[in-house]
């Protein structure tokens, strides 16, 4: 990767805003439907829906910011150990009502907070992947050293993993330049790399692995 294929920190700054406003706003429209509903007199037999979706989607919105918190935030960069009973805690509400499912090959134990960051943004990259829905294999193990190896399976009928976001995983920049999409794989790669390891995509018509490699940390100012 050369200087240039690097966003700069403001451009980085930017585009992982974007991609956290993205997702939260299918909930706010649907909680903003719901208070028209509540406002208009006619519909009071509706009244029940609209409340319901009010919950349902502020529920929405805390899942995904709580686990964008740990992904792209100082929530997931300070330092220290992250159990999996954490990590699932954060991404079972996450992809509750997502088309794939999650399954845990990692039952117990506990990895470094960085590879935990890695491994929580490859989750969302995986399950993305799957857009008929499929299964999410979820691998995570400490190394010994303060690093981990992480490895996460998609199954299902049509992959879709644009080639550059594989690209942007390793770190080399979209034809196109990173948008709202592509810096997730960029900066999922970023964390690993600056942790002395290493991310890496490949997918076929039915199935996409993502691994990583995480080493001690060498830099504990990374985009956080």
């Amino acid at each position: 990767m050369t200087q240039t294929d690097a966003p700069a920190a403001a451009e980085l700054a930017a585009l992982l805003c974007s991609r956290v406003c993205h997702d939260i706003a299918g909930p706010t429209s649907a909680m903003g439907a719901a208070l028209s509903v509540l406002d208009d007199d006619s519909a009071a037999d509706m009244r029940d829906d609209a409340i319901d979706l009010l919950r349902t989607g502020a529920q929405s919105i805390r899942n995904k910011l709580e686990y964008a918190r740990v992904c792209f935030g100082a929530g997931g960069s300070r330092g220290g150990e992250m159990s999996i009973d954490e990590i699932k805690a954060l991404a079972g509400p996450m992809f509750a009502d997502a088309r794939p499912d999650l399954a845990w090959k990692t039952e117990t134990g506990a990895i470094d907070r960085t590879a935990a960051r890695v491994l929580l943004n490859l989750i969302w990259l995986a399950v993305e992947s799957l857009p008929r829905g499929g299964t999410v294999a979820i691998e995570a193990a400490s190394s010994g050293d303060g690093g981990a190896r992480l490895r996460i399976v998609a199954s299902g009928p049509r992959i879709r993993l644009d080639d550059g976001h594989r690209g942007a995983l390793e770190g080399a920049r979209p034809t196109d330049g990173y948008d709202g999409r592509s810096i997730q794989p960029y900066y999922a790669g970023l964390i690993a790399r600056d942790a002395g390891g290493r991310a890496h995509a490949a997918a076929s018509e039915e199935r996409a692995e993502f691994t990583a490699l995480t080493g001690p940390t060498r830099r504990t100012d990374a985009a956080a």
